[in-house]
């Protein structure tokens, strides 16, 4: 029995003898199946291939793959007084990485911002114990691997701990959701791509689909920006290496608001 992971999308799926016939994530208008027709990978086979790179990233430890595999995105390690959260995920768990998160504190929890990046998430749970996995309720349909470990949170805000805040913004999924973080030295929120932080890492934007350029409505729009309202932030970590807004993201966030409306006005 094997977990296969998406060839495409990264996401680990439950464990079957041979590989899924499908994966419904790509098959969904948001994302796309391969030219090639849909493939799957073992985790062995990605560790003979690729590497788990850790690293900083303005400020932050972060976790990605190297060489680039399926969409492409970091995860980034929330570290605070009350416990650490690891905040979106990729589909590599390392020996290297697990004991470097214990060797500042351990994990205490996992949150993720939408179903794109599921990826191994299981098997970052179980390494570390089987710590739970915040997942907003409205996109529990996207779940391909279940596990015991899952938390199907509900409503438009969870305090998982003084420091940290997951905001349900809806938007790129009906459940995507962004992590506040209220640290010295500048709050910031950490948003996957329901935020996303251009190349300019002065403003942001919003997409329906990234890869199918679909946009985000008006009305989409404007509930992202009532969820984030109430919060200070002073940096935006977006979802890629270095795609961050370090310093004035709340100005660079109201402004990129109006501009996207005013564009598709």
């Amino acid at each position: 029995m094997t977990s296969f992971l998406c060839l495409q999308c990264g996401v680990q799926f439950e464990a079957t003898q041979a590989p899924p016939r499908r994966c419904p994530i790509c098959e969904d208008e948001r994302q796309f199946v391969r030219w090639e027709g849909q493939a799957w990978i073992t985790p062995e086979e990605l560790a003979a291939t690729h590497r788990l790179a850790m690293k900083d990233d303005a400020g932050v430890l972060a976790f990605g793959i190297e060489p680039r595999f399926a969409i492409g995105q970091r995860a980034q390690l929330v570290e605070t007084p009350h416990g650490n959260v690891l905040w979106d995920c990729i589909p590599m768990v390392s020996d290297e990485a697990v004991a470097e998160i214990n060797r500042r504190g351990g994990l205490a929890a996992i949150a993720i911002s939408h179903c794109h990046f599921y990826s191994a998430m299981a098997q970052w749970s179980e390494a570390f114990g089987g710590v739970p996995i915040y997942l907003h309720a409205d996109d529990r349909q996207w779940i391909m691997r279940p596990h015991p470990a899952i938390v199907s949170w509900q409503g438009d805000t969870l305090r998982l701990n003084p420091s940290v805040t997951l905001i349900r913004c809806g938007g790129h999924f009906a459940g995507s959701q962004v992590l506040h973080w209220a640290r010295d030295g500048g709050n910031a929120i950490l948003t996957g791509d329901t935020v996303q932080v251009t190349p300019t890492r002065r403003h942001v934007s919003f997409m329906y689909s990234y890869p199918n350029q679909i946009p985000l409505n008006a009305a989409a729009v404007r509930r992202i920006a009532a969820a984030l309202e109430p919060f200070d932030f002073d940096d935006i970590r977006g979802a890629w290496w270095d795609l961050n807004i370090i310093g004035g993201g709340k100005s660079a966030f109201d402004a990129s608001v109006a501009r996207y409306l005013a564009a598709i006005a």
